[in-house]
């Protein structure tokens, strides 16, 4: 159980990137967010290389990744390359920092309040209370910051990415990669298809 609240805590640690844009928008500008994950991923991709190639064998990997993640990508690369994703994509096809942050508020936030309500191995759909807490957590998130259809279509898509965890070609698709990014297309797609 120590381990899992630990994870659940460097979860919460990833909301000061946005949260720090939305606290100081001069002085943390998007441009400095997208330059810090930029830096995070590559340092992310080089020590995953390391890690599942060479065999980094730090304490901490045994501590804050699941059984499932020692063969594949960690749940903290993913979560780097899914926020960063979110981040990038901020000014292309209209999606805007209104949109990137509750995504990324959505993986920091929300999710770690659903796995510690329902944690589950990788091949586990969670409970149909802990899936409705995610969805209520995610759409209040973004609420603030899309019109509400988006906000619904937004909390949908993140509990969706939480509830499930194809594995393709051998690998799980973590939710630390899906939530921003399903969070995000769907908020998209709520502000500029279904506009209210």
């Amino acid at each position: 159980m120590a381990d899992e609240i630990a994870r659940r805590l460097v979860h919460l640690s990833g909301a000061t990137v946005p949260i720090s844009h939305l606290l100081a928008p001069v002085l943390v500008t998007w441009r400095f967010v997208q330059g810090f994950l930029a830096v995070a991923l590559v340092l992310v991709v080089v020590l995953e290389y390391i890690r599942l190639s060479v065999g980094l064998d730090w304490a901490i990997y045994d501590r804050l990744t699941r059984e499932y993640e020692h063969d594949n990508p960690a749940g903290y690369a993913l979560y780097i390359v899914g926020i960063s994703a979110v981040a990038f994509a901020v000014g292309l096809g209209g999606l805007k920092t209104d949109i990137a942050v509750p995504a990324m508020l959505m993986l920091a936030i929300g999710d770690p309040i659903s796995g510690l309500l329902g944690s589950t191995d990788a091949s586990s759909v969670k409970q149909l209370w802990v899936l409705l807490v995610m969805f209520g957590v995610c759409t209040l998130l973004a609420a603030p910051f899309v019109p509400p259809a988006a906000a619904v279509l937004g909390g949908v898509a993140a509990t969706f990415a939480d509830g499930v965890k194809p594995t393709i070609a051998g690998y799980v698709v973590d939710d630390n990669f899906s939530i921003p990014v399903f969070g995000a297309v769907a908020m998209w797609a709520g502000v500029v298809v279904v506009p209210l």
